[in-house]
This record gives structure tokens, sequence and C-alpha cells, in this order.
């Protein structure tokens, strides 16, 4: 018989490859849709999981390519707004003249 924790890690790994799977085959419908607090979130729970080997080798693998698709949408988020900045920036500048 499994142990709650084994059952619990099983459970852990089911609902994270479907989550990965439906994000990976579009990622509009998951990862485009968070916030940069909950993709920080997302990658934060997925180098927990992996640094303390709480899932299989495969399951770790989609892990990382959630975490860089995460990655990628927190660098997307940064350079959007880096833009607004420049352009706030930019249009105080242009008042002062």
């Amino acid at each position: 018989k499994q142990s709650d924790e084994e059952v619990k890690r099983v459970k852990d790994s089911r609902a994270s490859r479907e989550f990965g799977n439906m994000t990976d085959k579009n990622d509009e419908n998951g990862i485009a849709q968070l916030s940069f607090e909950q993709a920080i979130a997302g990658l934060t729970d997925i180098v927990e999981k992996v640094e303390h080997g709480q899932m299989p080798l495969q399951d770790s693998l989609d892990q990382y390519e959630r975490g860089m698709a995460l990655i990628k949408h927190c660098r997307t988020i940064l350079q959007e707004a880096e833009q607004r900045i420049e352009k706030i920036t930019q249009e105080e500048e242009e008042k002062e003249d």
C-alpha cells in the first residue's frame, strides 16, 4: 500500500502533467493569462518540486519546459513595463520643454 506522501506525490504529478500538457499544446490558454506575480509563483513552485525530487524525471522535464515558458512570459511583461516607463519619462520630458 502506498503511503499518504506517495499518493499525494502521484496526484501532484498527474495534476502538473495535465496542466502542463494543456498549456504546452496552446500556451495562450494558460501562461499568457498569468500576471507577473502568478508566473513567478509558478516558477517558485516548479523549482521547489524539482529541487526536492518530488517528481519523476519525465515530469521534471515537462516542468522545465513550463518553467522556460513562464520565464519568457515574465520577460515579456517586464519589457512591456520598461517600454511604458520610457514612454512616461519621454512624455514628462516633453512637458518640461
